[in-house]
């Protein structure tokens, strides 16, 4: 096994302020973490290159583009919703965590490494076709899907968004997509109030509510995905990966642990073991407690690895 592991200084200069939840500190609080653990020696670290205006227009339309372009500002903060800024380092740090998850689908379709954790900011799952919102530009993660259908040609690909938030933008941009199954659990109701009763046919739903147990949680998302994701026989998989849901996480109220983490993935490796050659590529979304973030995404990555 070989896991790749795509991070970039760069991302660190998209800043929306001291206050804000969605912070360059969670990187750094990640790697250093990791650095401290003989996992950080199994990983392929990989600097990655930005996506192509090309690239972007697979999922985002042109006139979205140009309004980002113009909106970012030379100095100071620019708000494109109530939650999320453009700073001059922004776009640039955008364009890197996206072009990290389709170098990170390049490396994993051409059997160069066995699957891949993308730790680049900002996240991308709440970003639709052309809006951004929750602290997201571009939609990393169908970019990454656009790029192994359009390009690699694959027939048939899975994505699981276990963020506690439902990846809205996700579904606004793959809904209907018949070479895609999407499986989402997050916290019901909840933020982005919008997409969660999608009736298509290739979105599994699974709105979990506050309070819940991981254990209960861990039931839901058995039942509700195993078989859909067994059936469907994707050649590859896509996970958002939030770790928001962790029971310290001061923007949610489920109870995970990093023990759940590592269950989740053990899950979605063994179905990309069964269906697509292991081939797997994780992007971080949400988390916003450091520690626990920490050790959730080292508890993945040991999973990605086969590790512990």
């Amino acid at each position: 096994m070989t896991t790749a592991f795509f991070s970039h200084d760069d991302c660190a200069k998209h800043n929306m302020g001291r206050e804000h939840p969605e912070s360059p500190e969670r990187l750094s609080a990640i790697i250093s973490y990791l650095a401290d653990t003989e996992l950080a020696q199994r990983l392929d670290w990989i600097k990655p290159d930005e996506i192509t205006r090309d690239q972007l227009l697979s999922v985002h339309p042109e006139r979205y583009l140009h309004q980002l372009d113009v909106m970012q500002p030379t100095q100071g903060r620019v708000f494109t919703d109530p939650d999320t800024a453009l700073m001059p380092g922004s776009l640039r740090a955008a364009r890197l965590a996206a072009g990290a998850n389709l170098q990170a689908v390049d490396m994993v379709l051409s059997s160069q490494v066995t699957n891949a954790f993308v730790c680049a900011r900002p996240p991308g799952h709440h970003a639709e076709r052309a809006k951004s919102m929750g602290f997201c530009f571009y939609n990393n993660i169908a970019l990454a899907a656009m790029r192994a259908l359009n390009f690699h040609r694959l027939e048939r690909i899975a994505i699981v968004d276990f963020d506690v938030h439902q990846g809205n933008g996700t579904v606004d941009v793959v809904q209907g997509d018949e070479r895609i199954l999407m499986c989402s659990s997050f916290q019901h109701p909840f933020y982005p109030h919008s997409h969660s009763h999608s009736m298509a046919d290739n979105i599994v739903n699974t709105p979990i509510a506050a309070g819940t147990s991981a254990a209960e949680y861990r039931k839901r998302v058995e039942t509700d995905w195993l078989h859909r994701l067994q059936d469907f026989r994707p050649q590859l998989v896509l996970v958002s990966a939030g770790f928001d849901g962790h029971r310290l996480d001061p923007m949610a109220e489920l109870n995970l642990e990093a023990d759940d983490y590592r269950w989740l993935t053990d899950m979605l490796t063994s179905v990309a073991h069964d269906h697509a050659n292991d081939r797997l590529v994780s992007t971080l979304e949400g988390g916003y407690h450091l520690t626990a973030l920490a050790q959730s995404v080292t508890a993945h990555l040991a999973g990605l690895a086969r590790v512990g």
